[in-house]
């Protein structure tokens, strides 16, 4: 009697040992370089991650280097970070993770990222952001015979813009020229590629002076001030453009006051398709992860439509699967607006996505400003083309020789710095 009583303490204690171990185990420790500001971690811990079954400590830093460094699980980061993460072997193949959510129908243009060159698949995509289009409902009326606003190409904008010129007598396109303005990422990753395939490689080729041509075309129908303008959400609202382009956080304001007003829609389309940067976030899971079940089972939360659409709703990133019209339904109207045209861009049969650059670390300033300066000498002081490209295609060497950043996609991938070929 007394052994038996014994043996049921022992296994009383044991199962309590268990349920001890369990109600205090580790949460899943999720580092992120995204979501970092405090309003933004604080609606990711408290709205986003609200129904996860599982407990996650969300740690949120802009260091990508600092992603490892505390016995992480996850990794949330821009594909940038991971390409780094990547060639040091720190990260675990993803590639079962992404199998299991083949009902997520993701956009394939960005799945496609998420794999290294050696056919590792170092992340999942995980949510977007990106540059748009859009338009005063006013300008529809001028839109070229034929053309879609959803398939535009370059040549139809400068024919679009010029309709406009002749009917009102004002020029009505706009770029966001001023000091604070995403003009270089314009040029890097809308114009120039849509014309060579790439950033870099093609710069003083023969297509790249085709879309110089473009340009200048494209600068006669502009508003003139939209040198004063860094975002042009604020010109679409003051109506001093009406056919803009900008960062989808710098329009949003104008679709969140006048929803009805406005309309979005993807980037035109040049000879080698319609290029648009994707600014792409993923999911990652280190080698050492201590807990690489509840990381994937939190990818597959995160990846979820109706998350998703809370994440878009919450943070203003955009989602990176396809939701039904159930989903879409729930969106405000101005900012469905904009979600249309971002997964309209993204899915459209010549989508050529471009990331940002990459690998130039200090360097990065410099580059930009490079294509900027390209921009004002080329377009807004007349000057000719082949010497402008010269000269500034020497200052990209030298600064990507500096940095040692290979190239980086659409270009072709190369074994040391980028070359301009």
């Amino acid at each position: 009697m007394l052994m038996h009583l014994h043996l049921r303490t022992v296994v009383f204690l044991a199962a309590s040992a268990i349920l001890t171990s369990v109600a205090h185990a580790d949460p899943l420790i999720f580092e992120s370089t995204q979501l970092s500001p405090a309003n933004e971690a604080g609606k990711m811990r408290n709205v986003i991650l609200k129904g996860f079954d599982g407990e996650v400590q969300f740690l949120p830093n802009d260091n990508q280097f600092r992603l490892i460094a505390r016995g992480a699980g996850l990794l949330g980061g821009m594909h940038g970070d991971f390409s780094t993460l990547s060639a040091t072997g720190t990260l675990d193949n993803v590639a079962d993770v992404l199998i299991g959510l083949n009902d997520r129908n993701f956009v394939p243009a960005l799945k496609k990222l998420g794999m290294a060159s050696n056919g590792m698949q170092t992340y999942v995509p995980w949510m977007q952001a990106t540059y748009l289009m859009a338009a005063n409902r006013k300008a529809l009326a001028y839109l070229p015979k034929g053309a879609n606003v959803n398939r535009l190409t370059y040549d139809q904008l400068a024919q679009w813009g010029a309709a406009i010129k002749a009917a009102t007598g004002k020029r009505k396109l706009g770029l966001p020229l001023g000091s604070n303005g995403l003009l270089h990422r314009f040029i890097q990753g809308y114009l120039l590629p849509a014309y060579t395939g790439g950033t870099v490689r093609g710069f003083r080729s023969v297509e790249a002076h085709d879309m110089w041509r473009m340009a200048r075309r494209l600068w006669d129908q502009m508003a003139r001030n939209s040198t004063d303008y860094s975002e042009m959400g604020q010109a679409l609202l003051n109506g001093d453009a009406w056919v803009v382009w900008d960062h989808t956080a710098r329009l949003k304001t104008a679709f969140d006051e006048r929803p009805n007003d406005f309309i979005a829609f993807p980037a035109p389309a040049g000879p080698k398709g319609r290029a648009f940067m994707a600014v792409l976030a993923g999911l990652a899971i280190p080698k050492d992860s201590p807990e690489r079940a509840a990381a994937a089972k939190l990818i597959g939360y995160l990846t979820r439509p109706e998350i998703q659409t809370r994440t878009l709703k919450e943070v203003g990133f955009f989602p990176i699967v396809e939701l039904g019209p159930e989903l879409q339904g729930q969106t405000p109207t101005g900012l469905a607006s904009l979600q249309r045209a971002v997964a309209a861009q993204s899915e459209a049969e010549d989508a050529l996505p471009v990331l940002l650059p990459m690998g130039l670390g200090d360097q990065g300033g410099a580059f930009s400003t490079v294509y900027r300066l390209t921009f004002t000498q080329i377009v807004l002081r007349g000057r000719e083309v082949n010497s402008v490209l010269d000269r500034q295609s020497r200052r990209i060497e030298q600064i990507l020789s500096a940095s040692g950043a290979p190239c980086w996609l659409p270009d072709q991938t190369s074994d040391g710095p980028c070359p301009i070929d």
